[in-house]
């Protein structure tokens, strides 16, 4: 099977988002003012795109599998939309306009907070979709969010199962599928190497 970004309706999905992401963009730029010249707009799309990515994601991680509607959902409105709405390339133009114009502390402050914001904004987001998208019950893969410490899928298996290397049920049965294998290949190497050996003659033959 191709890979997604070769197939025609993938990137069908993230070009239609795509659009409709920068028509709300331009549409913010026009009714957002900019006070004293500072590029608000382009803060204010790419904080709120931020905290708008990590409520997707989680969401969907929490509800399954990225197959189906769940993978269509998240190409359409994350590369998609929110690829559209945010947009660092105008970030990264206004922060050189800024400093351009000699104004390197307004440059400066706009750029980190613009990242630092950006990530907040981000774990923000990742920590409500956590609140209010619940695990389905009975499933079988279990863990705690390394951010929201609250349950959230894992799909290698559960954490119950953990090895003290670390290793999940799933992958504990991959290396032991992996070490059956590589016995059987070094053991079946041997048996070919004896028998391509030339046999030496016994003692009653010599």
């Amino acid at each position: 099977m191709r890979p997604l970004h070769l197939r025609p309706w993938p990137i069908l999905l993230v070009f239609l988002g795509g659009a409709v992401g920068t028509l709300v963009r331009y549409l913010v730029g026009v009714a957002v003012p900019e006070p004293a010249g500072l590029p608000l707009p382009t803060f204010l799309v790419n904080i709120v795109g931020a905290f708008a990515i990590g409520v997707l994601l989680e969401g969907l991680l929490r509800g399954g599998v990225d197959v189906g509607w769940r993978q269509r959902v998240r190409l359409l409105l994350g590369p998609g939309f929110l690829g559209g709405f945010t947009t660092y390339s105008s970030l990264c133009v206004e922060t050189v306009l800024l400093t351009g114009a000699a104004d390197y502390v307004s440059g400066g402050l706009y750029a980190i907070a613009s990242l630092l914001c950006g990530v907040a904004a981000a774990a923000a987001g990742v920590w409500v979709a956590s609140n209010l998208f619940a695990v389905p019950d009975g499933h079988p893969a279990v863990a705690h969010s390394v951010i929201t410490m609250t349950e959230s899928l894992r799909l290698t298996g559960s954490h119950d199962d953990v090895d003290p290397l670390g290793h999940t049920a799933v992958e504990q049965d991959t290396l032991r599928q992996d070490a059956v294998g590589h016995d059987a290949a070094a053991g079946g190497a041997d048996a070919a190497q004896a028998a391509a050996a030339p046999a030496r003659p016994t003692e009653d033959e010599a």
